[in-house]
This record gives C-alpha cells, sequence and structure tokens, in this order.
C-alpha cells in the first residue's frame, strides 16, 4: 500500500487493493469503480459487488481491503475526509497554443484552439480576464511567447499561492512527443513530452517535471484541469490513474502508478486531465467549418 510522504499525512480511508487477475501485478482500485485494466498485461479484472451475498460458488473478491463507504472521498487522490471545501474561490488558467511558424512543424490550428478555450473561459465559465495567461506566437510580450522558460514559468505560476476553492485550468495545444524513460516509473518505458516553440534548441518538457510542478503541489480543495491536445499525451500529467472511455460511454481503470513507490499524486487536490490521444497515437490538424484545428 502506498505510504504518504512527509508532510502528507492525511486521514483517508485506505485504498482498496486487487491483483491482477493474469500476471497478479498488485492494483489499486479507485472508489466505486467495479473493474480496473492492469497497464502491464492489459488484463481487465472485474471486481463482485461488495454489497451482495456471494453464493457458494462464487470466489470471493480479489482483495485484501475492504472497500471504503460509498461516503468516503475518492482514494484515488488522498482526499482527506471530512467536509468538502465551499465552492468558491479564485479561477486561474494557463493557455499554451504553439503554430511553429516558418518550419517543418508547422501548425494550423493551434493558436485558434487557444483563442476559443480564452472565449470559452471568460464568457462561459466566467474567469477573470487577468487570470487566463495567453502563450502564443502572436503574444507582443516576449514572456508570453511560449518558449520552454516562459512555459515553466507559466506553470508554476498557476498553483503558486492556490487555495482551497479555487480553480485551475492548464490547455496546451501543440506538438507532443516521448522518450525513453530511464528511471523505471512509466509502465511503457517512455515519458511523454510537450514541445515548446524552441523545442528543438532548448528541449521538450518531459511529464516528471510537469507532475513535479502543477500535481503533486496542488492543496486539499483545489481542483485542476488539463486539456492536452497534443500528439502522445495519454498520461503527459503523470497521474497515478488512467480512465479509458469509448465511444459508448464505458469506462474501465488502469494503475499507473510507478512500481518504485514514487507517489505521483496531488497533496489532498483534485487534478483531472483530458488528452487528444493515447501515449503511443498521434494527432493531426483538421478543419470544423472551414477553420483550421487541431
Amino acid at each position: 500500500m502506498y505510504q504518504p510522504g512527509p508532510g502528507m499525512n492525511y486521514n483517508y480511508p485506505p485504498p482498496m487493493l486487487v491483483e491482477c487477475s493474469s500476471c497478479r501485478t498488485p492494483l489499486q482500485l479507485p472508489h466505486g469503480a467495479r473493474s480496473i485494466r492492469c497497464a502491464i498485461c492489459q488484463a481487465v479484472t472485474n471486481i463482485p459487488n461488495p454489497h451482495s451475498v456471494p453464493s457458494s460458488s462464487q470466489t470471493p473478491a480479489p482483495s485484501t481491503h475492504a472497500p471504503p463507504p460509498p461516503s468516503s472521498p475518492s482514494p484515488y487522490n488522498h482526499a482527506p475526509s471530512g467536509a468538502p471545501p465551499p465552492v468558491h474561490g479564485r479561477k486561474r488558467a494557463v493557455i499554451c497554443g504553439i503554430s511553429y511558424r516558418y518550419s517543418r512543424h508547422e501548425l494550423k490550428g493551434c493558436i485558434n484552439d487557444a483563442k476559443c478555450m480564452r472565449y470559452l473561459l471568460i464568457n462561459k465559465f466566467k474567469f477573470p480576464e487577468d487570470s487566463v495567461l495567453m502563450l502564443t506566437e502572436e503574444e507582443t510580450d516576449p514572456y508570453r511567447l511560449p518558449t520552454k522558460q516562459n512555459m515553466r514559468m507559466a506553470l508554476y505560476w498557476l498553483v503558486q499561492g492556490c487555495q482551497p476553492g479555487d480553480s485551475l485550468l492548464f490547455h496546451y495545444s501543440g506538438h507532443g512527443s516521448r522518450q525513453r524513460n530511464y528511471n523505471g516509473d512509466e509502465v511503457d518505458g517512455y515519458d511523454e513530452t510537450l514541445c515548446p516553440l524552441d523545442f528543438e534548441t532548448q528541449g521538450m518538457i518531459v511529464d516528471d517535471e510537469i507532475n513535479a510542478t502543477i500535481v503533486r503541489p496542488l492543496p486539499r480543495g483545489v481542483k485542476l484541469h488539463a486539456i492536452i491536445d497534443a500528439c502522445h499525451s495519454g498520461t503527459i500529467l503523470d497521474l497515478p490513474f488512467l480512465c479509458r472511455m469509448n465511444r459508448a460511454g464505458q469506462y474501465v481503470w488502469e494503475d499507473h502508478r510507478p512500481a518504485s513507490g514514487l507517489w505521483k499524486g496531488t497533496s489532498g487536490g483534485e487534478v483531472i486531465s483530458f488528452s487528444g490521444c493515447d501515449d503511443d497515437q498521434t494527432s493531426a490538424d483538421t478543419s470544423v467549418s472551414f477553420r483550421k484545428t487541431d
């Protein structure tokens, strides 16, 4: 079982641990989930309803812990028990759209994506205009160009001083890639990356850094949504659990916690990430209503 690190002594219920029905790898089951897919062998382990009475012919659930009661907070973000924080709070967003103009990597729709997201946040979700930080090639301020350094600083700004009730958003539209992982914390053996405007000279931003910057510091009561429209972006935030959903709305959880035991979750907050494709897939420009979009 995961043991919280220093400064993370939360009073959350113990997670439910099950064994993969195929390779017997220990898997941690998110609260309320009735099945989970093993990220190593891809087998799906179904969990019987703990409230039903099994017949003598039924085998017991492959669990080493009783599931938390239905009213318990979700164990997959390690939120502490107790009343939820107030729904009011500050809103803050970082929106990054990169077209890589005049290069062989040029994309046509990413800046349009960024503008549409800004319009949506301000007009629909009432984000204050001065709380939305835009990073695109169209910005005249050199500190708002989507370079590696500026993107790093923007991510630090996004979570700096956040308090319970705050709502944060990170939107990225641009190139994504992946590179070989050497510390053993990736199930598929690759780190996922984002490609800043100057990635060919300054390098890419690796998922480990993104996780350390905007996921792990997130305190209780803060919610972060990430919308990543890029190639190889399935686990770009390196979250400990992945939810796969098909077009019929059926979903299954996967346990992506590193075998090393390193915790990749928050410090009590909640993070939800939507990605444009899986880690081994690519995205592409397309046209909607005769306008380019990524």
